[in-house]
């Protein structure tokens, strides 16, 4: 299967650029401590998620991503262009499943450089405003507009000092769709009495089939003998039984 491979597009900056949002140079800084943050996590823990116990951690001939800079690359494409799995799969040559894999492992590795690089997202007004050497009143004006675009979808009010800087969504309630009129009491009663309706109509044709039946029935088991007519003995004659038939 033909895939896609960090040599293919590093001579093209600006693809690059596009499918990471990353220039080559920052792409390259973040390659040390995100290659350092994988092999952590997997000294723990498997490919599938399940704890290591035995076998330690080594790279296959055979790896779908071999290379360090193969994992970075499928893994902030993935963030930049958020394709479905299957779709991520066929572009780096292996199944959904091993993309699923993949992406459930590579992203707190990622999350980890990040933070051994101090470039980890700040999650709220007093990281950033610490982040940024300025007070938290000067924080706030930036990521104003933000929270303003949240307060619709918010559940509840939220404290100054605990705001998201991303727009988060409530959990999803019972769902408000009209319920199918198909499934709604009297429809179902309805169907029911139909239902029973053409039943008791198609026993009564059969009813009636069979009662008109009978008499062609009967007249087909009754003897000839009692079709026959008899004819009248002419006068002066003795009396005889003549039957025709």
């Amino acid at each position: 299967m033909a895939s896609i491979r960090f040599t293919d597009v590093q001579a093209r900056p600006a693809e690059f650029l596009d499918l990471t949002s990353l220039t080559l140079d920052e792409f390259q800084l973040l390659v040390p401590p995100f290659e350092a943050a994988f092999h952590t996590h997997m000294a723990s823990w498997r490919l599938d998620g399940k704890p290591r116990t035995a076998r330690r951690f080594s790279v296959y001939q055979n790896c779908s991503l071999p290379t360090p800079e193969d994992r970075l690359f499928f893994i902030l494409t993935y963030l930049k262009t958020y394709a479905l799995r299957v779709v991520q799969g066929c572009l780096f040559g292996m199944r959904q499943s091993q993309a699923n894999q993949w992406s459930h492992v590579l992203l707190p590795v990622l999350l980890a450089a990040l933070h051994t690089l101090g470039d980890a997202p700040a999650r709220s007004l007093a990281a950033l405003a610490q982040r940024l050497g300025v007070s938290a009143a000067d924080a706030a004006t930036v990521v104003a507009p933000l929270v303003e675009e949240a307060a619709p979808v918010a559940t509840g009010p939220a404290t100054a000092s605990a705001s998201p800087l991303l727009p988060m969504t409530g959990p999803n309630g019972g769902s408000s769709a009209p319920k199918p009129l198909l499934h709604r009491r009297g429809v179902i009663v309805a169907r029911k009495r139909t239902t029973l309706s053409k039943m008791s109509c198609s026993s009564m044709r059969c009813s009636s089939s069979f009662s008109s039946a009978i008499p062609m029935a009967v007249a087909s088991m009754t003897s000839p003998l009692l079709t026959r007519r008899r004819i009248p003995c002419p006068p002066g004659v003795g009396c005889c039984r003549i039957w025709a038939s």
